[in-house]
């Protein structure tokens, strides 16, 4: 059995429509290429650096999300324990840790087989499922970068919920 390619002609490029929701929510952004657009998005911790890419070879939109934090050499495996412990708790996309660079960031992908279309409904879901991640678990990579806590400490105290009323 063999695959076949198909050429799919889509009716926008995947990135235009990413470009149009930018547009009417009045999000700043710089298109880097035909296949990309960068933005910046201020979150409650920090600012997070969004990079949308569409891949043709796998019909896919993958977005990066990083966030400003360095991961010196001496904390790189309490920083990887943190990663696996977060990324069991996702249903959706990954948090991974470019070494050379350094930066933690937050990776999902949107399939866009067989010449589906994104809306702009997608698109905002994707992003805003980035961000909430990234919102939700920043303080516990700062945590183990900065205050040197072990991983499951930091999760831990990012995860402690209140219940009641004050």
């Amino acid at each position: 059995m063999s695959l076949l390619e198909l050429e799919i002609a889509r009716d926008a490029h995947p990135v235009d429509v990413i470009e149009q929701v930018a547009n009417s929510n009045d999000w700043s952004f710089e298109r880097t290429g035909d296949d990309e657009i960068a933005m910046s998005v201020a979150g409650l911790w920090t600012d997070y650096h969004v990079s949308f890419s569409w891949m043709e070879d796998f019909e896919a939109l993958h977005l990066a999300c990083a966030f400003d934090i360095k991961v010196s050499e001496a904390r790189v495996n309490e920083v990887l324990r943190l990663l696996s412990l977060i990324n069991e708790q996702l249903l959706m996309g990954h948090f991974d840790l470019w070494q050379q660079e350094g930066a933690i960031m937050f990776r999902q992908s949107l399939l866009l087989a067989g010449g589906a279309e994104p809306t702009s409904r997608q698109v905002e879901v994707l992003l805003a499922s980035a961000l909430d991640a990234c919102e939700c678990y920043f303080q516990a990579f700062q945590f183990v970068v900065w205050s040197g806590i072990s991983a499951r400490e930091a999760l831990d105290s990012v995860l402690f919920e209140t219940v009641g009323h004050a």
